[in-house]
């Protein structure tokens, strides 16, 4: 008992130190991009910081897979490079017995991320989302700068806003948009316009009292319209906050009666992040074997690359399981690791079979 708490506070607290670091540098990382998508208009300063504390449990179900993973070679590393684990072994710890004794502290981390992948991560993605849709929110109507000239698309849209008013309304809006199709130009002038978020999260910016102008510059001719009411589709950048956010905001259960596609494929991403703990403590108690001329460091680097190509590995299963692809293929992804680190666990076992047969035939 007393190795087995040994080894589960010193995995713990390799752990903790490592998810720390990770975090410091995921959220350094998320804010600076989400500071980018303030400065261009996609989100606004005052609910950047509210939408980042919101988005925290989904940065941690994705830390401490891998926090774990570096923590349990680092324990371990050390063992191996002060020759504590030469002394368990002739004892007669096997790396199985071992094994058992790491399950502790991966079933904490397992439990931790799976009440953040299934509830609290999904939670906290819903409440930023009704962030970033309230329509009364400074942090929605950045489509328009008031009082000053907006380039946006490239260039193929120009915007502009006389005023915007504290209940989001702008005044006095000017839109000119070029078509992707050819030459012609769309100008639209209108007295109001306020952005409206409909049904599933889809922004559009709805113009009133004005008239729309449809033509070739330089030709005579153009048509106009006239309306009431227009409504304009607010399309959303590929990898923006709003559009990563949508499908991360539904509850689990939803996911799970749900037969799109894109939510299955979510679905099997939030099961497969708690599977993922088992199998990497797996695979680091097989990577951690080291000495003291290699040091504790020594397989950091390899381990590192095997935990990548895992992760690589399912999003890309993910990714076919958002084409219409079978949820076995993350399964498949998984059992296929997991038998990877029982052969690096069993092939020291075997390597020393091999070894004492000539001896014995000697």
């Amino acid at each position: 008992m007393r190795i087995l708490r040994y080894l589960a506070s010193d995995v713990l607290t390799h752990t903790i130190a490592v998810a720390v670091v990770l975090f410091l540098v995921v959220f350094s990382g998320r804010f600076i991009r989400y500071l980018a998508e303030a400065a261009v208009g996609d989100i606004a300063a005052d609910v950047l910081l509210p939408v980042l504390l919101f988005r925290l449990p989904s940065f941690f179900e994705l830390i401490l897979p891998l926090a774990l993973f570096i923590g349990v070679l680092l324990a371990l590393g050390r063992l191996y490079a002060d020759s504590e684990m030469v002394i368990m072994k002739a004892c007669g710890f096997s790396p199985w017995r071992l094994a058992g004794f790491l399950q502790l502290p991966a079933l904490c981390v397992l439990i931790a991320v799976a009440g953040l992948s299934l509830y609290l991560a999904p939670t906290g993605a819903y409440n930023a989302q009704r962030l970033l849709d309230d329509s009364r929110s400074s942090g929605n109507l950045r489509v328009l700068t008031e009082g000053r000239f907006k380039r946006q698309q490239d260039g193929e849209l120009v915007t502009y806003a006389e005023r915007i008013d504290d209940n989001g309304i702008m005044h006095d809006v000017f839109l000119a948009q070029r078509d992707n199709r050819g030459n012609a130009l769309s100008v639209t002038r209108a007295k109001e316009a306020e952005i409206m978020v409909r049904e599933g999260g889809v922004r559009y910016l709805e113009l009133r009292n004005g008239t729309r102008y449809r033509g070739e510059p330089g030709s005579p001719d153009y048509e106009a319209t006239q309306f009431v009411r227009y409504g304009e589709l607010i399309p959303e950048r590929q990898g923006s906050v709003r559009a990563r956010t949508k499908t991360e905001a539904l509850p689990t259960h939803s996911l799970w009666q749900s037969h799109d596609p894109r939510h299955r494929a979510a679905l099997y991403w939030r099961l497969s992040l708690p599977a993922l703990v088992p199998v990497v403590t797996l695979m680091a108690l097989a990577l951690s074997r080291t000495d003291a001329r290699r040091g504790r460091y020594a397989r950091l680097g390899p381990a590192l690359a095997v935990f990548l190509v895992y992760f690589v590995a399912l999003t890309q299963a993910r990714s076919a399981v958002e084409n219409g692809g079978s949820g076995a293929l993350m399964v498949g992804v998984h059992l296929m690791f997991f038998a990877i680190a029982l052969v690096m666990l069993q092939w020291e076992i075997w390597t020393k079979r091999i070894k004492r047969g000539p001896q014995r035939a000697a």
